[in-house]
């Protein structure tokens, strides 16, 4: 009887740990450069005397979706859209260096380039300063160039972009990190498209199917526990009557 409500409770508590990371995904749908998390189970043995043959699943982190979201083109100078495996590199709130696809940028009150969030974007030679009122273009490499009224164009830095070989891993925060915890390196040959922005990769439609799968899944592994209840119930009462 036991095994019945181990085997039910672990597989009720995978399919809300997988309705979670729907839920997430769901909400990040019109997120600028967002990548979808991939869920996965594992299986894992009870350790301890007379368990053995317990088996609880738990969540297994398999990453992300690294397939590109749909580009739009929006004309601002801005707003940047990195092409292929590109990732743009920022300054996260601890210091660190950190990597986004969300190219929707701005300039904060001290003229410094950001990003939608505030966080600072790293150039080749640190922070990236902008003059007041200038006109930007971003090139192809992510060469910064601004021109003031009547004046002649200026190079303001250049977007560090770097192309991962390997997975990277998510934050907290939403951003990615090299999976050792080293900053990556500048790529020369990494590319954008600028005046345009890259959307959420996650399908609306394939998640509300698989948050519906997970609701069922649910439903059933309640109804085995209740199924399992109402046995150790008659049993009670068959071993009250002997």
């Amino acid at each position: 009887m036991d095994r019945l409500i181990y085997l039910s409770m672990a597989g009720a508590k995978a399919t809300l740990q997988r309705q979670d990371s729907l839920a997430n995904n769901l909400a990040n749908v019109s997120t600028t450069g967002f990548r979808a998390e991939l869920q996965a189970f594992r299986a894992v043995p009870v350790r301890g005397d007379g368990a053995s043959t317990r088996v609880y699943a738990l969540e297994s982190t398999v990453g992300y979706n690294n397939a590109a979201g749909p580009v739009q083109t929006t004309g601002r100078s801005l707003d940047v859209a990195l092409s292929g495996n590109a990732w743009l590199a920022v300054q996260s709130l601890d210091g660190t260096e950190a990597y986004t696809r969300a190219g929707a940028l701005q300039t904060n009150a001290e003229g410094q380039l950001v990003t939608l969030s505030g966080l600072p974007v790293v150039g080749d030679g640190g922070p990236i300063q902008l003059p007041a009122n200038a006109a930007v273009d971003i090139s192809a490499d992510g060469l910064i160039t601004t021109k003031l009224a009547n004046g002649r164009p200026q190079q303001a830095g250049r977007l560090k972009l770097v192309t991962p070989e390997a997975a990277m891993s998510r934050g907290t925060d939403g951003l990615f990190r090299a999976s050792d915890g080293n900053d990556l390196t500048q790529d020369a040959t990494a590319r954008l498209q600028s005046g345009a922005l890259e959307g959420s990769n996650v399908s609306p439609v394939e998640t509300m199917v698989a948050m519906i799968s997970a609701s069922r899944q649910f439903e059933q592994q309640m109804r085995m526990l209740q199924g399992a209840e109402q046995r150790e119930q008659a049993a009670s009462k068959l071993l009250g009557n002997a």
